[in-house]
């Protein structure tokens, strides 16, 4: 087993930790207390690629693999997990999706705007009424022979309002249940297209997280993606790959929130020592230290395997589920580590432990995971042996 990262991978991770340092932090609290959406900082994350990081060269993207993508995406959420939030989208559920399962023409019509973050792209899943149980879209397209007829609401829509395509799930023939349901490509200029107002959050407070509601949308038929009833299983394959992406999410709000907790435990003094030396916070210390580790051989686990094309599904569910869940105690720790100083915003954890928490939420909750994770054990798709590379069974 290989621990030790690539020259490439090490500068993918020191250019995102770069530009999360100096183009990031400056602002960020202001962005999250104002809801302001950072424009200017995902126009930069666009010119950098880190937008459409794993999109082919062919298209305008970088060409990476999902480990290069999880190493950005860790250190960039370790400063704005609103900017990488919209990072996610982008590269796991709609640029991903779209090369993978997308016809040549929808490739190279929007693959481009999207690599460069000249547009960005929203998932269009959750609805009022389906949120973990997706199976049950009420968002319809009837079809019309040359078009569907796109008709319906969806929620929770991160980078609903700033994006100019949308991946909309909706259901064309409700007898068939989830086999009847197909993936839409909906530009958002078309007429029927309206944005509800910006829903204001515990965390990620700048990202744009709206209602999107479909009147009469005329959808031509070459905008589907895959066969027709293929939407379900689109977005279920979709999404085990982007658990990936919000699990290094979960890594980079904990290794923030430890990194600034040690810091600062290095610097305070009671008791005339720092309090780094009294084994109070030591230990916590010590348990984050290997919590994150941990964390990280699940998320890093999770990506190699997507990217040896084997089974991921079990991985990415286990390492979204654990990851999450040590962002969620250690941001809490990072707070109780700065005392009072914690509790301000002037200090950024406070802030970390607010954006942990919809990592437990969103891209499938921690429910969710438990159940897709105990359908492999019965399955006995986990534990695999690997030799020479490879993962017996798989």
């Amino acid at each position: 087993m290989f621990f030790n990262l690539s020259e490439e991978h090490l500068a993918v991770k020191e250019a995102a930790r770069e530009f999360a340092q100096k183009e990031l932090k400056p602002g960020v609290i202001e962005r999250d207390s104002k809801m302001e959406y950072p424009y200017e900082q995902v126009k930069k994350m666009g010119e950098l690629g880190f937008l459409g990081m794993m999109i082919s060269p062919e298209y305008g993207g970088g060409g990476m693999d999902t480990l290069a993508y999880v190493l950005a995406m860790e250190e960039i959420s370790k400063v704005d997990n609103s900017c990488s939030v919209i990072m996610s989208v982008n590269n796991s559920l709609v640029c991903w999706g779209l090369e993978e399962y997308g016809t040549a023409e929808q490739k190279a019509k929007y693959l481009p705007k999207l690599a460069t973050g000249e547009w960005i792209g929203a998932f269009c899943l959750s609805e009022p009424e389906a949120g973990s149980d997706a199976t049950h879209q009420r968002t319809t397209a009837v079809d019309m022979g040359d078009h569907y007829l796109l008709n319906g609401t969806k929620n929770w829509i991160t980078n609903g309002g700033s994006s100019k395509l949308h991946l909309v799930m909706a259901q064309t023939n409700p007898e068939l249940g989830s086999k009847g349901i197909n993936c839409l490509i909906v530009e958002t200029s078309s007429p029927g297209v309206s944005i509800g107002a910006k829903e204001d959050k515990l965390g990620i407070r700048s990202s744009d997280t709206h209602t999107i509601m479909y009147s009469d949308v005329k959808v031509p038929k070459e905008n589907r993606i895959g066969p027709d009833g293929f939407g379900f299983k689109f977005a279920m394959k979709t999404l085990a790959g982007g658990r990936i992406g919000i699990a290094s999410q979960a890594l980079g709000i904990a290794g923030g929130a430890y990194e600034l907790a040690a810091d600062y435990a290095k610097q305070r003094e009671t008791f005339g020592k720092p309090i780094i030396n009294h084994q109070a916070i030591a230990f916590k210390l010590a348990d984050m230290a290997t919590d994150i580790e941990a964390a990280k051989m699940m998320v890093y686990r999770a990506a190699w395997l997507k990217d040896q094309g084997l089974d991921y599904n079990g991985a990415s569910a286990m390492a979204k589920l654990y990851a999450s869940d040590v962002a969620m105690r250690h941001t809490v720790e990072a707070v109780q580590i700065h005392g009072g100083y914690g509790f301000v915003k002037e200090y950024h954890v406070e802030r970390l432990m607010r954006d942990a928490k919809i990592t437990q939420i969103y891209e499938g909750t921690s429910e969710v995971q438990k159940i897709v994770i105990s359908r492999e054990v019965m399955n006995g798709n986990l534990y695999l042996p690997v030799v020479g590379g490879v993962e017996v069974g798989a």
